[in-house]
């Protein structure tokens, strides 16, 4: 039973060191629209604390700051970067030019007629991701629940946030 112990000591604290690395090389975040103007409070924080460089176009981040995961951030992240094509279907690219804009204005209909898409509803439940813009996995998250929706204390959650992200980190 202690080999199993140590075995799995070992592969968390591998897993650690991993994520760790992946968020030492982090250098510039878009932080996304957040409940309550969370958003702008931890933006200013980040830039504040020099940790990261906050940018305003997310084509330039490297990692993206979210309060939600899941279908309506996986469309958000398309509208952003999307998908890259593997090459066989980059040469029909022109053929399917057409078809192409026929499904993003099917994929518009669709977001707009979709309110789970859309909606703020359900977000800022107090639990925040800072994912890789190109692999979109999540390097690190945290659960900083605010108190209230006033700017005192949704400045001390953004505060909250990113003196863990520091901790994390390795810095003081």
């Amino acid at each position: 039973m202690k080999p199993m112990k140590r075995l799995s000591f070992l592969l968390a604290f591998s897993a650690a060191l991993l994520c760790g690395a992946e968020l030492a090389s982090v250098r510039a975040v878009y932080v996304m629209p957040m409940s309550h103007g969370v958003d702008q409070f931890l933006a200013n924080r980040l830039t504040g604390s020099g940790l990261f460089q906050v940018v305003a176009d997310p084509k330039l981040a490297d990692s993206i700051f979210t309060d939600r995961i899941g279908d309506a951030f996986q469309v958000a992240l398309e509208k952003i970067s999307p998908t890259p094509k593997p090459p066989a279907e980059a040469k029909d690219a022109d053929a399917k030019a057409e078809a192409d804009r026929d499904d993003k204005k099917a994929k518009s209909e669709e977001e707009r007629g979709n309110p789970a898409l859309n909606s703020a509803f359900g977000r800022g439940k107090g639990t925040f991701f800072l994912v890789n813009a190109k692999s979109r996995a999540v390097v690190w998250s945290t659960f900083e629940p605010s108190v209230g929706s006033n700017p005192k204390e949704l400045d001390r959650t953004a505060t909250d946030i990113v003196l863990q992200l520091k901790k994390d980190m390795g810095q003081k």
